[in-house]
């Protein structure tokens, strides 16, 4: 497990795929504003590789956040889009909503930091955040990522177009807090 200060991310484990899907992918006001694609339900039997245990592809690595005391399942993170020759990758992260307000999503990106520098290499961490996603956008200032620009009325969500804030972090500027 990578250890931050509040929370640990561990591989997924079967039991944390029922607590994801009811909490997070059957949200459809939070489907549509994390994810790229209209929101779709997703059947107990589907072989979505969000809600999977293994997940085989070498572009992603999917990983369930846990709360350090006690082990709860607090939700889910991701380093996807890993381009292994240019040695870059974005980040993604999904908080359970009783989670959520207790600084895990900073701590989170911190953890995914480590892994992508550390661990896997990588030069560049991106993020791309809906620009009224005040919890990432802080997340994400609070380990060091620069606000690169915005991507005017990119995202359709719930009926209207919204903007996207693109933030980078490079390895030179990486100031590593956590433990991981």
């Amino acid at each position: 497990m990578l250890r931050g200060d509040t929370v640990g991310l561990r591989a997924r484990h079967a039991e944390d795929i029922p607590v994801l899907r009811a909490e997070l992918y059957d949200d459809v006001v939070y489907g549509s504003r994390t994810d790229s694609e209209p929101w779709r339900p997703v059947s107990p039997e589907s072989k979505d590789p969000r809600l999977t245990v293994e997940h085989k592809g070498e572009d992603s690595v999917r990983f369930s956040v846990v709360e350090l005391a006690g082990g709860t399942l607090v939700g889910g993170a991701t380093l996807w889009g890993i381009d292994s020759h240019n040695r870059f990758a974005h980040i993604g992260l999904g908080l359970l909503p009783s989670a959520r307000g207790k600084g895990h999503g900073t701590d989170v990106v911190a953890v995914l930091c480590h892994y992508g520098f550390v661990v896997r290499g990588l030069r560049r961490l991106q993020i791309e955040t809906l620009a009224d996603n005040t919890a990432m956008l802080c997340a994400a200032e609070r380990n060091g990522f620069v606000r690169e620009g915005v991507l005017r009325s990119s995202a359709w969500v719930m009926g209207e177009f919204l903007d996207e804030v693109l933030l980078g972090l490079l390895v030179d500027e990486w100031r590593p807090a956590s433990k991981a």
